[in-house]
């Protein structure tokens, strides 16, 4: 009688496999797919390449090909097989009993790199949920052990199948982490509304991963975010508050790097995260300006922030790494009404992060409200008021005891003010100042 094929444990030494397809929405990357094995920590002993016109439904690849893979893992001996697609439940099942060995497909090599770079409580619940939830669909059949009934002395009988415990657990545990993460949603939404009641803009990073949007976020706040040379080096969101020159306080967040046919299961676990990108004021779209899949790459993300709801959030393209480009000036890419669309720059030598903030005072100063306030006595209140919104640019006194007060604030927090006092701008500016939009 044939034994019993129990699922092998996972392991660092692994055999790759990419396939081409005719059909674009099945093509796949293979050095991105290569530098995905390296994020995971996997050493990489081989490729095996093969051209299909229809994944085979029992196998994904040919009997042939199966058997040239076989043959290469038994003198590799490696540990696992990974393949540069998503593979269906039974496929996954089928390839490990032909190949003795651990296979996993793209999206378990994402969802492993995720949980490796999982720093905060709400990235490890977001990471677990999604593995949860990938995991659910390859229990049917996955492991022969979770298809025999309990055993032994006292516990005989018609009880329930390990497999039926074990999804019952998972159900349970995904129910748990979802209402957790409810109320870390709630504690990152009033966050967001502080900010807003603080009148702070928003600016948010996206882009590609691997674009260098973590060093440009440590180069404009002077942040030790880490970053490197590798895909998905930051997952979980971080926020910082800069100053930016003639605009005052900015909360700039960096997010996790998107990828070409990101699972899912991914967007949706991390729309919380995401969603810093969707409520932002602004967007620095990051792009690797020396990527030969650049204008690709700027397709990919697009097609997520359309997925999020965040594509009518205005945006200006940010080309990094100019550095690598040879001798590449940094400079301000503008259309026809002189709006600017495009920066070049290096968040890795600092060129051309001067004319960031200078597209961000443009882009953001225009709901800017300048004026100098003329306060007589009985409304230091409103000098108090100023700041604390930290919207005060100078101040001085004139003849009669009035505080001349320099202000620079958001238009909606110049009206709030105004109706807060009781006041109108006519007994608010001084004679002869403006109100500048």
């Amino acid at each position: 009688m044939e034994s019993l094929f129990d699922r092998p444990q996972s392991g660092e030494r692994a055999v790759l496999v990419h396939i081409e397809f005719p059909q674009e929405s099945q093509c796949e990357d293979l050095q991105e797919f290569e530098m995905l094995v390296d994020s995971a920590g996997a050493q990489r002993l081989g490729v095996v390449k093969a051209s299909r016109s229809a994944p085979n439904p029992r196998l994904f690849i040919g009997t042939g090909k199966v058997e040239e893979l076989a043959k290469l893992v038994a003198e590799f001996e490696a540990d696992i097989v990974i393949f540069n697609h998503a593979l269906g439940p039974t496929q996954e099942r089928n390839l490990e009993k032909e190949l003795c060995c651990r296979v996993l497909d793209r999206t378990g090599l994402i969802l492993d790199i995720f949980a490796q770079r999982a720093r905060t409580h709400e990235g490890k619940l977001q990471v677990e949920l999604a593995q949860l939830e990938h995991l659910s669909t390859r229990l049917v059949r996955g492991w022969t052990h979770l298809e025999r009934q309990k055993g032994g002395i006292g516990l005989r009988g018609p009880g329930e199948t390990q497999l039926e415990t074990d999804r019952r657990l998972l159900r349970a545990r995904v129910k748990h982490i979802r209402e957790r993460l409810v109320k870390v949603r709630k504690q990152r939404d009033q966050g967001r509304r502080a900010r807003k009641r603080a009148e702070m803009p928003t600016v948010s990073l996206v882009g590609y991963t691997n674009a260098g949007k973590s060093t440009l976020f440590n180069r404009l706040t002077e942040a030790d975010v880490y970053a490197a040379d590798q895909l998905f080096a930051t997952l979980d969101p971080t926020l910082r508050r800069i100053e930016v020159p003639d605009l005052g306080a900015v909360i700039l967040a960096d997010t996790v790097g998107f990828i070409r046919h990101l699972p899912h299961k991914l967007v949706e676990a991390f729309r919380a995260t995401l969603e810093e990108s969707r409520e932002a004021d602004f967007l620095l779209h990051i792009v690797d300006a020396c990527s030969d899949e650049r204008e690709d790459n700027i397709f990919q993300v697009n097609e997520v922030l359309h997925e999020i709801q965040a594509d009518q959030v205005p945006h200006v393209m940010i080309y990094n790494k100019i550095d690598l480009m040879g001798d590449f000036a940094p400079r301000i890419d503008r259309d026809d009404d002189g709006i600017a669309r495009a920066v070049w720059l290096s968040a890795q030598t600092g060129a051309g992060t001067e004319m960031l903030h200078q597209v961000l005072n443009e882009r953001l100063g225009k709901s800017m409200v300048e004026s100098t306030l003329c306060l007589p006595p009985s409304l230091s209140a409103v000098r108090a008021h100023c700041y604390g919104l930290k919207a005060v640019q100078g101040e001085t006194a004139d003849v009669a005891g009035n505080t001349l007060l320099q202000v620079r604030m958001p238009r909606k927090a110049w009206a709030q003010m105004l109706k807060r006092f009781d006041l109108n701008e006519e007994m608010m500016a001084q004679d002869g100042a403006e109100l500048r939009n």
